[in-house]
């Protein structure tokens, strides 16, 4: 089959492993950075071009769209869904995979646990949304932040009011949520390709920071997940509509709880495990790239 990786980049690791395990297997790659990449909008000729090329006989496409350019990214994604190239994920699943809101609202639909969430904006009643989360210490975050970035843990009342106030007055979209203390510093991603968690691995902050992320600083160790964690993990996945994805799970007194399902997950996770994740992704387009596209019907 004729693949291309949507990557800003071909040093990056993970698209570094794709390529080489995609050429191992006897298929024709290509790099192409999406973010180069233009497209003609006219009636029934869908076309992308990059470098001045017409990209028009690739089969499969598997999109690694970095988080700053997911509207660009996705409409390129999305040129090639109406060429009828198979892609590992479609362009509306990335796209409701961004939003912090959205994402909880499906999963948490679907029968899916996650964190008691709120959202919030240009409301000033900081004591209720400190009550309804369930009362300090909690967590509040800008709803767009990434990397662990834009988090905050607030311990007191007065801690979460004078956040909430900066992020009110700012005119930002945030999120308060319940702070799990069994969980606090560490977290657990889930690599999920087609039905199965092919690789995963747990997440420690180094210090006492509650952030777990590894670009925060955080350490990875192999672990190995409960069945009720692979099955929340694949069912997050299914109810996101992203077949191939990185599932951040937190361990609680009342069972797993969903953080984020990532589109896009680092390839790290093979250094950690030692699992060839890049060969079950192309295993997966082998088995999947020639069946009848299915319509997304989650419906958010």
């Amino acid at each position: 089959m004729k693949i291309a990786i949507l990557s800003k980049g071909s040093a990056n690791y993970s698209t570094k492993r794709l390529k080489e395990e995609a050429e191992l297997r006897g298929h024709e790659i290509k790099v192409v950075n999406y973010a180069k990449s233009y497209v003609t909008v006219e009636k029934s000729n869908p076309v992308v071009r990059y470098n001045g090329k017409e990209l028009n006989d690739f089969d499969v496409i598997i999109p690694r769209i970095a988080q700053s350019y997911t509207s660009y990214g996705t409409a390129i994604v999305r040129q090639f869904e109406m060429r009828g190239v198979f892609t590992t994920a479609s362009s509306i699943a990335i796209n409701r995979s961004r939003d912090k809101l959205r994402s909880y609202q499906v999963l948490a639909r679907a029968g899916v646990d996650i964190p008691k969430t709120l959202f919030a904006r240009e409301t000033a009643a900081f004591d209720d949304l400190i009550e309804q989360a369930g009362g300090t210490p909690l967590i509040i975050k800008v709803a767009r932040g990434t990397h662990g970035n834009g988090v905050v843990l607030a311990e007191t009342q007065k801690a979460a009011k004078a956040v909430m106030q900066a992020f009110y007055v700012e005119g930002v979209n945030f999120v308060v949520q319940e702070f799990v203390k069994e969980s606090a510093g560490v977290d657990i991603r889930a690599f999920v390709v087609g039905s199965k968690v092919v690789a995963s691995y747990k997440r420690q902050s180094l210090d006492d920071d509650f952030r777990s992320n590894l670009h925060q600083g955080g350490e990875g160790v192999v672990v190995k997940l409960t069945e009720e964690e692979r099955h929340t993990a694949v069912k997050a996945a299914r109810t996101m509509g992203l077949p191939v994805c990185g599932v951040d799970l937190m361990r609680s007194s009342r069972g797993p709880l969903v953080l984020e399902v990532n589109s896009s997950p680092g390839f790290g996770i093979e250094k950690i495990t030692g699992r060839n994740v890049a060969e079950k992704i192309i295993e997966y387009i082998e088995l999947n790239a020639k069946r009848t596209h299915k319509k997304d019907r989650i419906g958010a």
